[in-house]
């Protein structure tokens, strides 16, 4: 079907709205199933027009106002860094997840909404930030509710972690998610976000892992946390970090490093390069940190068996397993631990199995994979004091048509009609079709530049959600226009007929735009 076409079927399901059952939108209430499935209930009609009605007396945004923040970018971010697994508790034991789940607070935006609220007469005291996590509720069934401590750290940023969360066996479920919500001290609600799921599993598996158990292995590419435990007691864990440009053994927060195969010989730059599959014992690997991108020298990972690096072992890595990294130009040097501090060791050879090789406690480390969800708005057009839940999340685009009418369907959760689309500082005509779905106009290029007529360079512009109060979802989509190679013939050679007639050459130069060439894609 051709853009027109799609456009037109959703004009025609846009008018028969009323008269049609719509998914309703995601609600912090709203509970996961035993496969993470987002339970919905339906919403009438006449309940999307209480919704649209509640916008009604809103002022209208403009592009003035937009652009000022994009300038700007008073935002709000919240960053939740998770295990990709967490095991299960049984009886009366208590296995806390490790590492423990982190929630990182930034952008000016923060600052901006707390001077907001003291302008209104409220003191410091009710103007601080509160936090609560826990595991999503299922069959009315509420877990344990962890209070978070946020602490200002050097870079601005406010960080909290949840030490004590766990699942009980009681709990059936093989995936599940965790719940953060955020509240400002007075009591006002700032919203309420989630997790990407977590597989739930009873222990580490020992056994030799095959490509059924894919999502137990370690992946290259993948993020990992490493973590060391002295005797095996909880007191004494330790993570790998990184804190100003060094690597370090911290007891209270954790870095998640990007784990990648890397070939045998390096270039010029010292460079190694990155292969693809799954990480496997024997393997040589790299570690870089996903926030500073400071990182280890390549290494080769062991497997840790009774404090012992076995040398013959090349079976896949799996979560949770013990092991070791030896590093690839020293031999018998392993990554160590010393209180906090990173060191080298030197293991001693078996007497009694050459493939075998004795460590100590410190450089016996513990792999998981980890997760980090970010979620981006600005309350700084808006004067709502409202939840900012439930958040839009786009997680696919895709580009149908083009020339002067080319749509852009947005996949993702949490729509809802009262979301608009926007291209930079510019609204582009939306259509709500599902909580899942939404579709836009791809606003004509001439839009976003005065002298656009004699660019010739691409324009890429940041993909934004509005709601209708003015509150701003930003997202890391960005949208690009690219202009066809080369120039048409009668541009490169106009005509006395084109040279007096502007119009004709306007109009010749606005169909070289509109045949336009689209990208899509994710800014890192």
């Amino acid at each position: 079907m051709n853009s027109t076409g799609l456009w037109q079927d959703a004009r025609r399901e846009l008018q028969h709205l009323e008269t049609i059952d719509v998914p309703h939108l995601y609600t912090p209430g709203s509970s996961l199933t035993h496969l993470g499935t987002l339970q919905r209930t339906e919403l009438r009609s006449d309940e999307w027009d209480r919704v649209d009605q509640s916008f009604s007396s809103v002022p209208r945004i403009t592009r003035d106002s937009v652009r000022q923040y994009l300038q700007f970018h008073p935002d709000q971010t919240v960053r939740i860094l998770h295990a990709r697994v967490a095991q299960k508790s049984y009886g009366n034991e208590k296995r806390f997840f490790c590492p423990p789940p982190c929630v990182y607070l930034s952008g000016s935006g923060w600052k901006l909404k707390q001077e907001h609220l003291k302008a209104t007469g409220l003191g410091e005291a009710s103007c601080r930030l509160c936090g609560y996590m826990s595991l999503d509720s299922t069959e009315g069934n509420q877990a344990d509710t962890i209070k978070l401590n946020f602490e200002e750290q050097s870079d601005n940023r406010m960080f909290a972690c949840a030490k004590t969360l766990y699942i009980s066996d009681t709990d059936k479920r093989k995936h599940f998610r965790l719940v953060l919500k955020l509240f400002f001290s007075n009591g006002l609600e700032v919203g309420s976000f989630y997790s990407r799921l977590i597989k739930v599993i009873s222990k580490p598996s020992q056994k030799r892992q095959s490509m059924k158990n894919a999502d137990l292995c370690i992946s290259s590419g993948s993020r990992v946390s490493l973590f060391n435990r002295l005797r095996s007691q909880t007191v004494s864990t330790r993570y790998l970090a990184v804190e100003d440009g060094a690597f370090v053994a911290s007891a209270r927060q954790w870095t998640a490093f990007t784990i990648t195969l890397v070939g045998d010989e390096s270039s010029e730059h010292g460079e190694y390069s990155v292969c693809e599959g799954y990480i496997c014992y024997g393997c040589v690997v790299q570690l870089v940190c996903t926030d500073s991108g400071v990182s280890l020298p390549p290494m080769v990972i062991r497997k840790v068996n009774k404090q012992h690096a076995i040398l013959d072992v090349d079976e896949p890595v799996s979560q949770l397993h013990k092991c070791a990294f030896q590093f690839k130009d020293n031999n018998q040097m392993y990554l160590c631990l010393s209180n906090e501090k990173i060191i080298q060791f030197q293991a001693s050879p078996c007497p009694k199995e050459r493939s075998r090789e004795l460590l100590n406690d410190g450089s016996c480390w513990t792999i998981i994979g980890t997760e980090t969800v970010e979620y981006t708005f600005s309350e700084s057009l808006t004067c709502s004091q409202g939840s900012i839940s439930p958040v839009p999340v786009i997680t696919a685009l895709e580009l149908n048509g083009g020339g002067h009418v080319a749509m852009l369907e947005l996949n993702g959760e949490n729509f809802g009609p009262h979301l608009k689309v926007w291209f930079g500082d510019v609204e582009a005509e939306t259509m709500f079709r599902s909580p899942k779905s939404m579709l836009c106009v791809v606003p004509d290029v001439s839009v976003f530049s005065g002298e656009w007529r004699w660019l010739r360079c691409p324009i890429t512009v940041p993909l934004s959600l509005l709601r209708l109060d003015g509150l701003i979802y930003r997202s890391p989509f960005s949208f690009t226009y690219t202009p066809e190679h080369g120039a048409p013939a009668q541009l490169r050679r106009p005509s006395a007929e084109h040279t007096a007639d502007s119009d004709t050459l306007i109009d010749t130069i606005h169909q070289e735009f509109t045949r336009t060439n689209f990208h899509l894609f994710m800014q890192s």
